[in-house]
Parts: C-alpha cells; structure tokens; sequence
C-alpha cells in the first residue's frame, strides 16, 4: 500500500499539468503574457473564487470584456466616463460598489509599484518564515483609503481575523509557485514558494481529513496552519503544490 506522501505524489503528477488550465480560473490570467495583466486577471480571478469553476470562469471574462480586455491599462489609464462599462457587475455579493474601489485602489499600487508583488513583500523581512505578515498587511494597505467601503473589506480576507484566506492564498500560489509543468505562473521572485499558505476550500480540506493531514475541526486560520506544516514534512520548500493532489482528488473523485 502506498504512503500518504506517494499518494499526493501521483496525485500531483496527474493534476499539475496543462490540462488542468482550461477548466480551472486560473485559464484567466493564462489569457495574457505581460506580468501587469497576469497578475490583475489572476488577482480578480483568484477573488472571484467561491462558487462553481465554470462561473467563476465567465465572470471574470465578462468583467475583462468590460476593461476591453487590457486590464493594466485600465487600471492606470481610465478616466471617468471609462468606468461606466464597470456599471451593473456582478458576481455573487460582489457589485460594482466593490469592483470600482478596487479598481481605484489598484491603480494607487500600481503607481507606487511596478507589480502588485511589492504590494505583498514589502511587509516581509529576511527572517519571515511564512507569507502570513504580507497577507495582513496587504489587506490593511487595501483599505487604507477612506473612503474604502465597508462592504467591500468582506472580499479580501486576513489571518488577523481568522480566515482561512483560501483565495488570497490561491493568487499567491499562481504567481510564486515555479515548476516546468506550465500551470502556475512563477512570476514574482521576491516571495518564496516555501512560505505559502494551502488554499483551504471544502474539497482541500475533506480529502485532508481523509488522510489524517488536518485534525482541527473549524476551518479557519489554524487549520490551514495546520494542514500547510503537514504538507511541509512531504516537501519543505514547496508545499503547495500538493493543492493540485487534495484540490483535484476532492473535487473530481
């Protein structure tokens, strides 16, 4: 009978593969190659993440169509009269109150930064074991703005407050994450596949608990936690990648 470790092994090899895009959000950034795009089609894909895949799919294209498909230079170079094809979007309880000040915010970074992994790393140090420090201190940058409404905090989490931070910890995982195998981007440099978090959703953590991986029983912060340092005794510098194995196991078994 196969280990534990064997089993995510194959199961990594089965799922981590081209093949594995074109049903998946992650197909959204894969709709564009200069690193500005990818990381904003990846950031509101990753956001839009709860709900089914093929939705999940269509909304973040409709809300591409409505940037006319350049959401880098949407987001730096429109003006007021651009933000009317923003009007009426939708995506489960996220409106266009939400999408505008993101919008609005993400411009602020991207005039501060030349890449949203800045965004995340500058509240890293040398020291940092983990991406847990960038993770709240990129929400607290997110809605520094004074006029950020409060609706709109609900869609970005923090470990501050005890979230499990599955869609956050997903759009780290697309961008840091680097094999041969053309599925994660592997596009920021600064931050380091060994410090991410597993993106904790319900087939994640069902196929976990099966194999003994994660024992808490509230899905939070400490859960992932958990589950993430179980992951790292199979492979300490990229412990994520077995995201493919629970992820694509629980929901296609």
């Amino acid at each position: 009978m196969k280990s534990v470790q064997e089993q995510l092994n194959l199961l990594v090899e089965e799922y981590n593969c081209p093949s594995f895009i074109e049903d998946d959000p992650i197909s959204i950034p894969h709709q564009f190659s200069q690193l500005q795009d990818i990381e904003i089609a990846g950031f509101f894909a990753a956001i839009f993440a709860w709900g089914q895949r093929k939705t999940i799919i269509n909304k973040s294209n409709d809300l591409l169509t409505r940037m006319d498909n350049a959401p880098h230079q949407f987001i730096t170079q429109h003006n007021e009269s651009d933000l009317k094809s923003l009007r009426g979007f939708v995506h489960r309880t996220f409106n266009e109150t939400d999408v505008l000040y993101f919008v609005e915010r993400l411009k602020q970074f991207y005039a501060e930064h030349n890449s949203l992994e800045q965004a995340f790393a500058k509240h890293l140090t040398p020291t940092s074991k983990t991406v847990e420090s960038a993770l709240v201190g990129f929400y607290n940058d997110f809605f520094n703005l004074e006029f950020a409404p409060k609706r709109t905090q609900k869609h970005i989490a923090s470990p501050a407050k005890n979230s499990t931070c599955k869609r956050i910890n997903l759009y780290l995982k697309w961008m840091v994450r680097q094999d041969d195998c053309g599925v994660d981007f592997g596009c920021w440099q600064e931050i380091q596949a060994s410090q991410l978090f597993i993106p904790l959703d319900v087939h994640v953590e069902r196929y976990a608990r099966q194999l003994n991986l994660l024992t808490r029983k509230q899905r939070d912060w400490k859960a992932v936690k958990e589950l993430t340092k179980s992951l790292r005794q199979f492979d300490e510098k990229d412990p994520v990648k077995y995201d493919y194995a629970l992820f694509g196991y629980g929901v296609n078994r």
